[in-house]
């Protein structure tokens, strides 16, 4: 049977949703024991987790009342219960689902500074001013992040690995160069353009046309990391609850009483720090938060030394589609994990792991007999403005809108919001000082973020057809030969 993401319509994946969940499970465990591609012991889950799994911790009746509520076990509102709790605060942390099971520790654990603000341009429109202070805070998060893990000894595995982007056409190249030079420009980071010929000594793949290298770069292991601050945050005194759902706030005298579907809690202060899992329990935040899905896969460990030709220098790597891809070894350097969004149509993560894998392969063929042992989705928190906001609106405060860069941003932010709150710093950060757009009334429809996915792959289709064309086929990529293209 064909899969529903390669050849489907709405019509046909609509329907295909809407099936009992039990016949779906079934037709995915005929699909695991029969599609080579899966391992046996393949899981619809985030590789991180065998690590560092989430956890249920309903068994404690909710307290009556607390100092500080923060919504969501993110690393943003981890790292502001671990700041509030520090400074003698009675802190609890609420989450709707099992703790850390949300983005945090879905993500491809990449981190950065103020890259991504230039890349995509989001400080264009700001007076001069507004965006040297935007990159300033930006490069902080970064320098934050190190030292959080260093001051708490915090085991995450956070590696200065350095980044590579790669050109996924010739005329993007000098796209990249363009971007490079505002890179180094305005950070002041070490770049290292690369052509055709020269990014062997980075990735071994002839995929890419060309790219550019960021030293300032790092990974870790995101589930790790969430793990290590939910336990620094207990040990300062706060109190976790999982599946804690907040159904919403309201005014209570001096403070917000905040209302769960475990019980009601009295609180002076709240924080929501959900991001891409903003839901209706804060309709005001819930309109200036797009949830864009994207996915994983994680291939079984590589046979020796396979790494050390794919991916020599263990570098994160991205590309310049649209449908951006990100890939990266894992901590131990066993395994490649590779990200996307593959479609225009979100589906189960077994039938979008085969779109991940027929990429995966079209930029290392030599991984075509590996199989995967793991594929998962994760909701990324976008903005209109494409900018973090950390403020407040009618006396809750909000840490949101990662905009695909959250792992230093969202635990800096958790951090700065909780300072603000409890009225230890004078200072805003850049952040905290922006007004925060709603988006537009047809983006928040359900249809919208379907169509501009659409749009995206459109737009690789145009710039690179013959690529685009041989993934959607399943064609592997062309092995390594001796010699390189001189197109770029």
């Amino acid at each position: 049977m064909p899969l529903p993401y390669g050849n489907c319509g709405i019509k046909y994946l609509t329907a295909w949703r809407r099936r009992p969940v039990n016949e779906r499970h079934e037709k995915y465990q005929i699909r695991r024991m029969t599609h080579a591609a899966f391992h046996p012991d393949f899981r619809a889950e985030p590789y991180w987790w065998l690590a560092a799994p989430p956890e249920d911790d309903r068994g404690t009746p909710l307290p009556a009342r607390a100092d500080f509520v923060i919504v969501g076990s993110g690393f943003a509102g981890l790292s502001a219960a671990l700041e509030a709790a520090r400074g003698g605060a009675d802190v609890v942390v609420l989450d709707g689902g099992p703790l850390g099971g949300g983005a945090s520790s879905r993500s491809g654990g990449m981190v950065s500074s103020g890259q991504k603000l230039v890349l995509t341009e989001a400080l264009a429109g700001l007076p001069a001013a507004k965006q040297i202070a935007a990159l300033e805070d930006s490069k902080a998060t970064f320098e934050f992040l190190k030292e959080l893990v260093t001051r708490e000894n915090l085991d995450a595995d956070l590696q200065l690995c350095g980044r590579f982007f790669g050109a996924f056409t010739p005329a993007h190249l000098a796209t990249l160069r363009r971007n490079a030079e505002t890179l180094h420009a305005k950070t002041g980071v070490t770049i290292r353009i690369l052509s055709r010929e020269e990014q062997h000594e980075e990735v071994g793949s002839n995929y890419f046309h060309g790219g550019f290298v960021v030293e300032e770069y790092g990974g870790l292991h995101p589930a790790k990391l969430n793990l290590a601050l939910r336990n620094a945050a207990r040990s300062a005194g706060a109190r976790l609850f999982s599946h804690a759902r907040v159904q919403g706030t309201q005014r209570d005298g001096a403070g917000h009483l905040v209302k769960t579907e475990r019980g009601d809690i009295r609180a002076t202060h709240v924080l929501f720090a959900t991001n891409g899992y903003t839901d209706a329990a804060d309709p005001w935040l819930r309109k200036r938060i797009v949830p864009v899905r994207s996915y994983q896969i994680a291939t079984e460990p590589l046979p020796p030394g396979l790494m050390d030709k794919l991916i020599p220098r263990r570098r994160m790597v991205t590309d310049s589609r649209k449908e951006l891809t990100y890939a990266r070894p894992s901590p131990d350097g066993t395994r490649i994990l590779l990200g996307c969004r593959p479609g225009a149509m979100p589906g189960e993560p077994e039938d979008m792991a085969l779109a991940l894998r027929a990429r995966m392969l079209r930029i290392w063929p030599e991984l075509a007999p590996l199989r995967l042992t793991h594929a998962w989705g994760g909701y990324v928190g976008m903005t209109a403005d494409r900018i973090a906001h950390v403020a407040e609106h009618d006396g809750v405060m909000h840490a949101v809108g990662c905009n695909g860069n959250g792992v230093a941003l969202m635990t800096y932010l958790g951090w700065h919001a909780a300072q603000l709150i409890l009225g230890r710093t004078n200072r805003r950060a850049f952040f905290a000082d922006i007004p925060f757009p709603a988006v537009p009334e047809p983006v928040g429809r359900s249809w919208f973020v379907p169509l501009a996915s659409a749009a995206y792959h459109l737009r690789d289709l145009a710039a690179n057809p013959a690529e685009v064309v041989a993934e959607r086929l399943g064609r592997p990529g062309e092995p390594l030969t001796g010699t390189t293209s001189k197109e770029s």
